[in-house]
């Protein structure tokens, strides 16, 4: 960490490069977020390459600076931010300030001034400092302990990559600027100058001191125009000397190396997943999700049945049909609805409480189990019964697989993956791995840890009953438990709400009628 370099990231360039370089991405709802997406992948780049780093997020301030009031025209040029823009800066602030970063806004000054400032003061201390920037006027800042990073292209750039890039050392950068002008911040510099003139004028007699003490030798240049050039220069001296001035970046700003300004905060992680749900950044706000710490454990013991017995599985049919709801989970030998075959089912009436019913093992060896028929018969008009509520995980595919044996699921039917999608689409991935971990604070066991991974993978027909049953009366539970937990949160949330229960589960037989029915082809 001590070694580390000082990271100071020029946030006002990287705000306009990233709006204009990236597509005009927006919400569903229209807020645009290129710019804001630009700039995070940025710090999160930089943030990954520079771990040990301490980072310094510096932006231009509003209102006008000290070069305004030298020179009036300063940046007159420059349009006004598009309001696409504009729009993006609270937000982008908001992340910045919540991944803990210190952001820098200083009044008076451009991010430059701040950025050169700090950049001194590392040096002073013998610090290395890298400067991220798009920003070419940031080049005289470059000494052997002061280096650039244009994030963008990934290039980095130290005194010999000055020079290769601008045929110049960095002590020159600014007596080019000066000579040559600024279209985009209006320096006047001098009239006739241009790039390739500044860069000979240099090379040739140095800096802007050593061109106005040598005018004379200008005309022994080998450039064109070079003849007539001190003439321009001698009547342009006092625009040069302004541009100069201009160009110049302010290293003596009023803000010091160790201030509390510059010190990192812990990240508020619950700001950064509501600002990447808003914004519509999926695999961020996922990201959050999966490194969020988990909540705590709902503390209920478990109790799962395995059924091989005509009275026991009588004695649950009882309970089934008296009860008001239920989880059901269908184990099967593909994930093709349409080709998979029931090995068991699994239900559930109360949290912590839950059965198997195996009747497709076929494994050497594998225990007598109940008759599929037996099962299925018993089952109907349970299922078929429009008061009873059933409530799956993914219903959609229990519902078709139980369609090919004649069962069709009838009265309401609730879904966990729909209730989570519908409660918030971007926020997590709706799986019930996902979804026990993010709400009920559970590991569950997941398919790979009974049937393998791969090429030797099982289909579950061909999983020891033993580790079967707990797995498979673990879905049914944790999917009664997720509408337990998901259901209530989103009755409070009436867009929402209506949406599931006039569209998503209403749709539910719409998609499976379509699906069975096929498309025809011509």
């Amino acid at each position: 960490m001590a070694n580390a370099p000082l990271l100071l990231v020029d946030g006002s360039s990287y705000l306009y490069r990233a709006f204009h370089a990236l597509p005009p991405l927006s919400t569903s709802k229209g807020q645009p977020t290129g710019a804001v997406r630009g700039v995070i992948s940025m710090l999160k780049r930089l943030i990954a390459d520079y771990p040990d780093s301490q980072v310094v997020v510096i932006f231009d301030a509003k209102g006008k600076t000290f070069r305004d009031d030298i020179y009036p025209e300063y940046k007159a040029n420059r349009p006004p931010m598009p309001d696409d823009l504009r729009l993006q800066i609270e937000p982008l602030h908001q992340i910045i300030r919540a991944m803990g970063l210190p952001l820098v806004v200083i009044e008076g000054v451009e991010a430059d001034d701040v950025i050169g400032t700090l950049a001194q003061q590392a040096d002073q201390l013998g610090e290395k400092c890298i400067i991220s920037t798009g920003d070419k006027d940031m080049a005289q800042l470059v000494n052997d302990n002061v280096s650039l990073v244009n994030t963008m292209d990934n290039t980095v750039m130290d005194i010999p990559g000055v020079e290769k890039k601008f045929g110049i050392p960095p002590r020159y950068i600014i007596d080019y600027l000066a000579l040559m002008g600024d279209k985009v911040d209006n320096i006047p510099g001098v009239p006739g100058v241009g790039e390739k003139t500044a860069l000979a004028l240099i090379q040739g007699l140095g800096g802007i001191d050593e061109i106005y003490s040598n005018l004379e030798k200008i005309k022994d240049l080998s450039f064109r125009g070079a003849k007539n050039m001190a003439a321009k220069m001698l009547e342009n001296k006092e625009q040069a000397y302004l541009s100069y001035r201009l160009a110049t970046i302010k290293t003596d700003v009023d803000i010091h190396r160790q201030s509390e300004l510059l010190q990192a905060q812990e990240a508020d992680n619950e700001t950064l997943l509501k600002q990447f749900t808003e914004l519509e950044f999926k695999s961020w706000a996922l990201e959050m999700q999966q490194t969020s710490p988990a909540i705590e454990a709902e503390q209920i013991p478990t109790e799962y049945s395995c059924i091989l017995e005509q009275a026991t599985f009588d004695a649950w049919i009882k309970q089934l049909s008296a009860c008001e709801a239920f989880a059901i989970d269908t184990e099967t030998t593909s994930l093709n609805y349409m080709q998979a075959k029931i090995v068991g089912v699994s239900f559930a009436i109360e949290p912590g409480k839950a059965a198997y019913v195996p009747c497709g093992h076929d494994y050497l060896g594998a225990p007598n189990q109940l008759a599929l028929d037996y099962v299925l018969n018993a089952l109907k008009p349970i299922l078929e019964n429009p008061e009873i509520i059933k409530i799956g995980q993914n219903l959609k595919y229990d519902a078709e697989v139980l369609l090919n044996y004649g069962v069709k699921l009838k009265g309401k039917l609730y879904d966990t993956m729909l209730e989570s999608y519908t409660f918030n689409a971007i926020g997590n991935r709706h799986d019930m791995d996902t979804l026990a971990a993010t709400h009920l604070g559970i590991k569950t066991t997941h398919f790979e840890d009974v049937a393998g991974k791969g090429a030797k993978q099982l289909s579950f027909n061909q999983v020891d009953i033993q580790q079967a049953a707990p797995y498979a009366a673990e879905d049914a539970d944790i999917t009664l438990r997720l509408h337990h937990k998901l259901w209530p949160q989103l009755e409070q949330k009436a867009g929402p709400k209506t949406v599931f229960e006039s569209i998503e589960m209403p749709l539910l037989p719409v998609l499976i009628t379509i699906e069975r029915n096929g498309a025809m082809i011509d």
